[in-house]
């Protein structure tokens, strides 16, 4: 018989991840904290029923602006788990599910908001993830680079 102790269960955030690709290259973005990411975030609770493609829509917006253009691969291939100390009250540590999404870079350009501070499309090739990520997402932009770098 299944565990039904609520209290061992570990909750998630979910997030949306997204490897935008450019020849041989991948965007990352500077947040305003000074920590490199990957585009995307967390899924808000009113969108529980919303397809993830309109989620990394909508991410991708809020991010890079509405110039941008892609195609996302339908489902993710990258799965990640983080943890991070939030910036609220009481500085939580909460553990996020990160969903890698690969998608391709088809025309615009990238333009930041408040959230970011400065991007770099970063050669696939000899990109060091250890100087820029750490946990969670260091893991899951290794992962990445072991998969897709030419």
């Amino acid at each position: 018989m299944g565990d039904l102790d609520i209290s061992q269960k570990d909750p998630y955030f979910v997030a949306v991840k997204i490897f935008l690709e450019k020849d041989d290259c991948f965007l990352v973005l500077k947040d305003k904290f000074g920590d490199w990411d990957l585009p995307g975030g967390r899924i808000k609770k009113s969108e529980f029923n919303t397809p993830f493609l309109d989620i990394i829509a909508r991410k991708m917006c809020e991010e890079v602006g509405d110039a941008i253009q892609y195609n996302v691969m339908p489902l993710p291939d990258i799965l990640m788990r983080h943890e991070r100390v939030e910036a609220s009250p009481g500085n939580p540590t909460v553990h996020i599910l990160g969903l890698g999404f690969r998608a391709t870079y088809l025309a615009g350009s990238v333009q930041l908001f408040d959230s970011h501070t400065e991007y770099l499309w970063a050669d696939k090739n000899n990109f060091i993830p250890e100087n820029y990520f750490t946990g969670g997402w260091l893991s899951g932009v290794s992962e990445y680079l072991h998969r897709y770098k030419n």
